[in-house]
């Protein structure tokens, strides 16, 4: 039986304090699923495709190119960052250069398992590229991957901002060239704290509408948050949150909105579903999903589920994830049955 990821430990097991955005980067602890160093000489394009529930990045190690993003171009220059999380793209070296075909089906050279040398060779002025797949380990960041912009660019020059990026870059430059024993792994792990610093600078500085981001970067309801996060199946309800959030209910439930766009006890009975529809997707049986929610029983998780998502937890289990449950209108009094926690 597949385990129902990404639940915490249930109450009682110690879990150390951290902030609240601290702990969404915890949910996008990142596995590399394929890098590939791109040497390209002018004029030269490639497409790259989406990969589900993973992220592309792309550093540019030598000269520039120009990316291309549902229509929109970016210029990347030395040192730059681009991570596309959601969409196919292209590079081209200029934005009239033709593209010669789909990047992960050109011939290309394997250094390891899930590494490999692409070289697009048209002749002329050079651009170096280290490019990645890399996926969440965690179901729940699955939240944070559909909130992000259709391109996250880091600018190498803008070190005020960005003052970490030229020495990881170097590093992977460096080691991406090189080829030594160790350079696949070494990449690799650069890689992956390079995208995860690149959407820590992005919680920090633009994640300011309305949702769940603004909701965990308010000083007292992202308390509150946080630990729905660590304890899903808690017999959560207003009142408790509320004592989380050190607040009033009624103070709690109107920051709450105001912040999250919606009222508190409809999103945690959209989170809970979110973890479930991924869970089932993902092969976990539907009495263990509701027993870890935190449902009395298998029948009162069936109707929370399909009153909520619109199908039965079952045809989710049989066919895959439906996508994201939409707000339905879970009333505010309403915790969705769970059983109460201690």
């Amino acid at each position: 039986m597949t385990a129902v990821a990404p639940f915490p430990p249930g109450p009682g097991v110690p879990v150390a304090p951290v902030d609240p955005l601290g702990a969404v980067l915890a949910d996008l602890r990142l596995r590399s699923t394929f890098h590939c160093r791109t040497e390209g000489a002018a004029p030269w394009g490639v497409d790259v495709p989406a990969f589900e529930g993973c992220m592309t990045f792309h550093v540019v190690t030598e000269g520039s190119c120009v990316l291309e993003v549902g229509g929109v171009r970016t210029l990347l220059g030395p040192g730059d960052l681009a991570l596309v999380p959601h969409q196919e793209h292209v590079l081209r070296s200029s934005p009239d250069a033709r593209v010669v075909g789909r990047a992960d089906l050109l011939p290309q050279r394997f250094l390891a398992p899930h590494y490999s040398l692409l070289r697009v060779d048209g002749g002329g002025a050079r651009t170096g590229l280290v490019c990645g797949v890399v996926q969440p380990e965690r179901a729940a960041a699955a939240h944070l991957l559909a909130l992000l912009p259709p391109v996250l660019h880091v600018d190498g020059r803008d070190t005020a901002r960005y003052g970490w990026l030229p020495a990881l870059l170097d590093v992977i430059a460096h080691e991406a060239g090189e080829g030594r024993p160790g350079s696949v792994a070494v990449v690799s792990r650069l890689a992956d704290v390079v995208v995860l610093q690149a959407v820590r600078a992005w919680l920090a500085e633009e994640a300011t509408g309305p949702g769940w981001l603004r909701a965990l970067q308010d000083p007292q309801v992202g308390r509150a948050v946080t630990e729905l996060h660590r304890d899903p199946g808690a017999g959560w309800t207003l009142a408790r949150l509320a004592r989380e959030a050190q607040m009033s209910r009624t103070s709690f439930a109107a920051r709450f909105t105001e912040v999250a766009g919606e009222p508190v006890m409809r999103f945690v009975a959209r989170w809970r579903m979110h973890l479930a529809t991924v869970a089932l997707a993902d092969g976990a049986r539907v009495g263990e999903v509701a027993r870890q929610l935190g449902y009395e029983s298998e029948a009162a998780f069936s109707r929370a589920y399909k009153r909520l998502v619109g199908v039965s937890p079952g045809t989710v289990a049989r066919r895959g994830a439906p996508g994201t449950p939409a707000g339905a209108d879970v009333p505010e009094s309403d915790p969705i049955s769970p059983v109460p926690g201690p």
